[in-house]
């Protein structure tokens, strides 16, 4: 049964405890998990949803996608009908450490990694954000039950207790990996992941670092051009540039930093591609900054073609010769500048293929006949 206990806090303020039977379960290495049961329309008054979103300063917070409105009304007319509705699934709620398990009494025969006791979670009066929980999954179920028109409809509760948002943010992609979830959102929330992740996540981690400090560091030629879920209005789809940079990291002139623990491996990586694309801006402005209809350079075929490019140059340096300077990389595009087409005319590349600037698309073929041709003339002059 939920009691509730009302208390003065240190600033007087009249803050709620809810109080309820909870079983404590040890997973892995120290890590415990909670699981209860507690009135769904209760859940927003210990929980909100850490939507995600950038401060002025870029920096991002929180981690969920704003509800998906279809998906909340089909769950509500479910939860509303005579039909005995069920939702097996648990919600996720990450916990700070304002709440708290006191254990109860334990049968002798009980396993050891699992206790039962009181799980006693505040519910403090103020702004959303002052909730001792972030919803990790079931936003969407929890919307729902707080819009039916039920009295009361009980939910099961998967919980942890960590008061870091990079915690938080594991657990909502590791939980969400295998939805339907955008790709985009992942690739903004990897790089202030932590713990284990799975490979194909923990692979993507550093090129979605890299690209994270190419949109909204203030020194970067590309900042906010990068299409994001927190920066919609990007020309450039992230999925180019993650492709241009986790072919550069693999052989390119990326490789090298990143295993040489002694440096800060980011900052040098990114000094390349800040220097690289500043140039790349200063060969050819009349294709930068403009959408990819207008400017094939802006497009998929574009950035990752030039991601080849700035490896081949970057190659031509002996290793350990320092970091390749803005006027280098632009002496190196001038070689090429006039056989690119990024905004009109047409592409010859010999052998009696001609293609309008406009017809080249990001395809595996398309993008291997410019970079191909790119890497020949850059080689030949």
């Amino acid at each position: 049964m939920t009691k509730t206990r009302t208390e003065a806090s240190a600033d007087s303020a009249v803050t709620q405890e809810l109080r309820l039977p909870a079983l404590e379960i040890q997973q892995g290495l120290g890590r415990l998990l909670y699981t209860f049961a507690m009135d769904g329309k209760l859940v927003p008054k210990i929980a909100t949803v850490s939507r995600i979103r950038r401060d002025e300063d870029s920096l991002l917070h929180g981690y969920q996608r704003p509800e998906v409105l279809a998906h909340v009304a089909a769950i509500r007319r479910y939860i509303e009908t005579d039909a005995s509705p069920l939702l097996p699934n648990a919600i996720v709620i990450a916990f700070d450490e304002r709440v708290r398990f006191e254990p109860g009494q334990t049968e002798s025969d009980s396993p050891g990694y699992v206790r039962s006791g009181t799980l006693i979670i505040p519910i403090t009066e103020g702004p959303d954000h002052d909730r001792p929980g972030f919803i990790v999954d079931g936003q969407q179920r929890s919307a729902a039950i707080r819009d039916a028109r039920v009295d009361a409809f009980p939910v099961s509760i998967s919980a942890f207790i960590t008061n870091e948002t990079a915690d938080q943010r594991s657990q909502f992609i590791l939980v969400n990996s295998t939805k339907a979830l955008p790709k985009g959102l992942i690739h903004e929330l990897l790089p202030g992941a932590s713990g284990a992740l799975p490979t194909p996540l923990r692979v993507r981690q550093l090129p979605a670092t890299l690209l994270e400090g190419l949109n909204f560091d203030a020194r970067s030629p590309l900042n906010r051009m990068i299409q994001t879920p927190t920066n919609p209005s990007g020309v450039i789809k992230d999925n180019s540039v993650l492709r241009m940079l986790e072919t550069s990291l693999s052989d390119g002139a990326l490789y090298r930093f990143r295993n040489d623990e002694a440096l800060p491996t980011t900052g040098y990586m990114l000094t390349v591609l800040f220097n690289f694309w500043t140039a790349v801006s200063q060969v050819f402005p009349e294709a930068w900054g403009k959408p990819p209809r207008k400017s094939r350079l802006m497009h998929g075929v574009g950035i990752i073609s030039m991601g080849y490019l700035m490896d081949a140059i970057s190659h031509a340096r002996e290793e350990g010769d320092g970091i390749v300077e803005v006027e280098e990389f632009a002496a190196h595009l001038k070689s090429i500048a006039d056989d690119c087409r990024w905004t009109d005319g047409e592409w010859d590349f010999g052998n009696g293929i001609v293609r309008r600037w406009n017809d080249i698309q990001n395809t595996p073929r398309d993008i291997k006949r410019v970079a191909d041709f790119l890497q020949v003339r850059y080689r030949n002059r």
